[in-house]
């Protein structure tokens, strides 16, 4: 997350407080495991919260930190940026120099850091230091309850997981109930395992969870994903007919028209309408910032446009500036 700055509130209640200025995301993990209803996160939204935060946490560790609170609620997306961030660095410290005693959160916290956090309460000093392997261990958690759809809080902390927690992410993996049980999905089961390793010090480093075949794999985001991640490109669906597209004097007209309504929400940098497959119909729209596209998404969704109800959600910057279209719904 990008810090703009600091100050000190002097009117708190409990006397002056540093802030920190940062800038302002979008939804969390957490929420978005709320809209799953059980069902699970696409593998697409799996695969690109997994590596922006291992990107996240290899470039953390390499300069010696530990974020230390690793959990769906710390993880929110960049609408601007179109990326997974990581917020909230209350309980990180610089590895081997721990100052916190009690970290991680209930249901995310390491085999070791629970040790530690025992301990600590107890007032004795714990023979083993927490090191960046305690955010690979969180990240495991994270990427296992985006996949099952499920707060496996219980299930961690349970004797079965302690004696065989391979077995459990095995049944995850293999159960019916779950709509992700393809085969790229076993790549992302290994790359959990090598995540949730008892001993620290066999667990995946984030820059070695990044060389997983998992991410090799191309996925192409679900509906609802695009529906749910906010970003500067509006995609409009149910708005042309092969019709308008086959005549050029009226293709022309709506083409006009469309631009005239979205820019009552910011400026429009570019407009597209492919007038073949893929994206055939589709219509794009790019703004010069995410809160525009967002104002946009919100009033254009059910609005009736040509006798027709418009269908708005986001689209991939990324892929849009690549000419990307994706063909189908998914």
């Amino acid at each position: 997350v990008t810090l703009y700055g600091v100050f000190t509130n002097h009117y708190s209640a409990n006397g002056p407080s540093r802030c920190l200025l940062l800038e302002l995301l979008d939804i969390s993990v957490s929420e978005l495991l709320l809209h799953s209803s059980n069902q699970g996160c696409s593998m697409w939204m799996i695969q690109h919260c997994a590596r922006d935060v291992l990107e996240a946490l290899a470039f953390l560790h390499h300069k010696g930190y530990v974020h230390a609170d690793l959990k769906p609620r710390n993880i929110l997306w960049s609408a601007e940026e179109e990326c997974f961030k990581l917020i909230d660095f209350g309980l990180s410290f610089k590895e081997g120099n721990q100052d916190v005693k009690y970290i991680q959160t209930d249901g995310y916290r390491a085999p070791e850091a629970e040790l530690q956090n025992c301990l600590a309460q107890a007032g004795l000093q714990s023979e083993t230091e927490c090191t960046s392997a305690v955010d690979l261990w969180s990240l495991g958690i994270v990427l296992l309850e985006m996949f099952s759809g499920m707060k496996l809080k219980h299930t961690v902390q349970s004797q079965e997981w302690k004696t065989n927690s391979s077995a459990i992410i095995d049944r995850i993996f293999a159960s019916e109930g779950v709509v992700n049980s393809a085969i790229p999905a076993y790549h992302l089961r290994d790359l959990i395992k090598s995540m949730l390793h008892c001993d620290q010090g066999q667990r995946a480093s984030a820059e070695k969870a990044l060389c997983s075949p998992f991410f090799s794999i191309p996925f192409a985001p679900h509906i609802e994903d695009l529906v749910m991640l906010p970003t500067p490109v509006l995609r409009l669906l149910n708005v042309l007919s092969d019709a308008s597209l086959q005549c050029e004097e009226e293709y022309e007209d709506i083409l006009e028209d469309i631009r005239e309504e979205c820019q009552k929400y910011g400026p429009v940098v570019s407009l597209l309408i492919p007038k073949e497959n893929p994206g055939k119909g589709q219509v794009f729209v790019e703004y010069a910032n995410a809160g525009d596209s967002k104002a946009a998404q919100k009033v254009l969704t059910g609005k009736i446009f040509d006798g027709k109800f418009v269908v708005a959600t986001f689209y991939p910057l990324s892929a849009y500036k690549r000419g990307y279209l994706y063909q189908n719904l998914l």
